[in-house]
């Protein structure tokens, strides 16, 4: 319940005090008028609840697929959504029940991050029709690009011409504010000169100066967001990623990074959406440092779930070194989800891996040697603008499948079992798991497309052929073919796991550095799985009796199939090998 407002208060109530806590200067009355609003945008009556239970309508069936809209495309002219979709249904269908759909609108830059229009889908992908086509049988993830748009969005023409909508959207500052304390992810500068109406002004661009912030600051702004939200709720969109939403509340003389009013429009958000549709998710998509990343949980009443960033740096720094040691000091560290909360695993995606995830938790020597490996395998560096004026690595950009081409000591002939091993990891952890297509597939690094558009990032977002990716499925020994199989044997199992729900209990274990071990119980306690993972390229050995296994019942590795009676044993994993130790393989209820 949010802390602010009573129990068993009205919707109105409940938006009343969200909004009080972020809009300090508005009077009671404008309060009163944006809540009648936002509540009527979302088409709800104020006199209702102020939000449903916090159930967890998740499961550990539940699997998302990382996905651009044009990630697969046909030779001919059928629209990539409907290509994306028949590949799905067709190849994924079985083990994936969710799919992000990275952005699909018309955009001018990054990646699609740049939008130029909301509403609309970019005509090279297809249309709405393709896209309610895919929620027809999946839970799609939208991206909410909310803190900035496109310098071409009609909002930021109107701007310039200052008129509205959009005379009044974006941030202005002076060059004598005192912006030392910003935090950015980017080199370039935080401040654009436009004309508007004649006159010059410096807007705020926290990405880049093709992509214009807005202002929360102004209460239509948020109205036009939340309008936003429950246009895609009518397309049948169900849950919302919400893009550097750390950003979006500026003020003079802060970090503008994580303040209080960004985390109250968060709430007010998952307030009104769990409101329209108790089953929709708010997931936060914030790069951030693992303690300020936790907090965008709030008090369970904040995003439904975040994006475990850490996990990446962190399972790849551990591979590469064959230590566990410092993936298992964060994992030991991280509190369990609350209830109506999850965390959202993953450790590939369009973007790099993240480096700044990992502060506190790698020091600068081991990022540094992390970055020298990952070099020697073809990945690229980006980096950022401290406020200290310095530039510091920000994320490695490498394709996952080259990333374990080998270890810290060269290429060996380990890549596919490291590549699993680290799937084998996500895939046990406590959360939902999130894979992007090209781990799927085992897609290596996009070299042409660096080139071709000079952007770091695209080294890891190749676009596929229909029919070539159909030829490097086809052939036994492919690689591709090998990966995919591997990944969904492993979802197969995942799926019928109670002790792998998203919300089941996790313990770490102590088996030393050289393997990374947890335990995982059912909610109801009668399934319990040892997840023992060798993060070396040496056979490693283990007594069962230092896992405390119960004597009556029987243990299983539900990877491997072998069973284990003698409880005195011995068990030796081969190089990077996992295996998930189970009293019972019991269905899913």
């Amino acid at each position: 319940m949010n802390a602010q407002h009573p129990p068993h208060s009205s919707l109105l109530g409940t938006v009343v005090n969200h909004l009080s806590l972020v809009y300090v200067d508005l009077s009671e009355q404008s309060i009163q008028q944006l809540a009648g609003s936002l509540i009527n945008i979302m088409r709800l009556d104020d006199q209702q609840d102020d939000h449903p239970l916090r159930d967890n309508f998740w499961r550990e069936s539940d699997v998302w697929l990382i996905t651009y809209a044009n990630s697969i495309y046909a030779s001919d002219d059928t629209p990539p959504l409907k290509t994306l979709k028949d590949f799905v249904d067709t190849k994924l269908g079985e083990v994936v029940t969710g799919v992000h759909l990275l952005p699909f609108y018309p955009s001018t830059s990054d990646g699609g991050f740049a939008v130029q229009d909301y509403r609309a889908i970019d005509p090279d992908f297809g249309d709405w029709g393709d896209v309610e086509a895919m929620t027809e049988r999946y839970t799609v993830m939208g991206d909410c690009v909310v803190n900035h748009c496109s310098a071409s969005h009609q909002w930021f023409i109107n701007y310039q011409e200052d008129r509205k909508p959009g005379a009044d959207y974006f941030i202005e500052a002076s060059t004598k504010d005192d912006l030392s304390d910003v935090v950015r992810p980017r080199v370039t500068a935080l401040l654009k000169d436009v004309k508007k109406a004649g006159e010059t002004k410096h807007v705020w661009c926290t990405f880049g100066h093709d992509q214009v912030d807005l202002d929360f600051s102004n209460p239509k702004v948020l109205e036009e967001v939340i309008s936003l939200l429950r246009f895609y709720l009518d397309k049948g969109i169900r849950a919302f990623r919400l893009d550097a939403i750390a950003f979006i509340w500026k003020e003079i003389g802060t970090s503008c990074i994580n303040l209080p009013q960004t985390h109250e429009l968060i709430r007010l958000m998952r307030t009104l959406v769990s409101a329209a549709r108790h089953d929709a998710i708010i997931i936060t998509e914030t790069n951030v440092p693992n303690v300020e990343n936790l907090m965008y949980f709030g008090n369970a009443n904040e995003a439904h779930a975040v994006y475990n960033f850490a996990l990446p740096p962190l399972l790849l720094y551990g591979l590469m070194f064959g230590t566990s040691e410092p993936i298992m000091k964060w994992q030991s560290s991280m509190p369990p989800a609350q209830k109506g909360t999850f965390y959202f695993n993953f450790i590939a995606s369009h973007d790099g891996i993240g480096l700044r995830p990992a502060e506190n938790l790698l020091t600068r020597d081991q990022v540094d040697r992390m970055i020298g490996v990952a070099q020697m395998f073809g990945g690229r560096v980006s980096s950022r603008t401290t406020p200290e004026g310095n530039s510091k690595p920000y994320e490695l950009n490498i394709a996952l499948f080259d990333a374990f081409l080998g270890s810290a000591e060269g290429v060996d002939g380990y890549q596919l079992q490291r590549f699993i091993c680290a799937h084998a990891i996500m895939f046990a952890l406590e959360g939902l798991p999130g894979i992007y297509i090209h781990s799927f597939l085992g897609t290596q690094n996009n070299y042409q497309g660096v080139e071709d558009t000079g952007e770091k990032r695209a080294i890891n977002r190749y676009r596929w052929n229909e029919d070539e990716l159909e030829e490097s499925l086809a052939s036994p020994r492919s690689h591709h073919l090998k990966t995919l199989a591997a990944l969904k044997n492993l979802l197969t199992i995942r799926k019928s796991q109670p002790a792998f729900h998203p919300n089941a209990m996790q313990f770490t274990l102590r088996v030393g550095d050289k393997l990374f071990g947890f335990m995982r119980q059912s909610m109801d306690r009668k399934q319990t799985i040892f997840c023992l993972n060798n993060m070396t390229r040496t056979s490693q050995d283990i007594p069962l009796s230092s896992l405390n296994l119960t004597a009556i019942q029987a243990w299983r590795d539900l990877i491997g199939g072998e069973s284990f009676d003698d409880l005195d044993a011995v068990i030796t994993l081969k190089p990077y090998q996992s295996i998930w130790l189970a009293n019972s393989e019991q269905p899913s209820h």
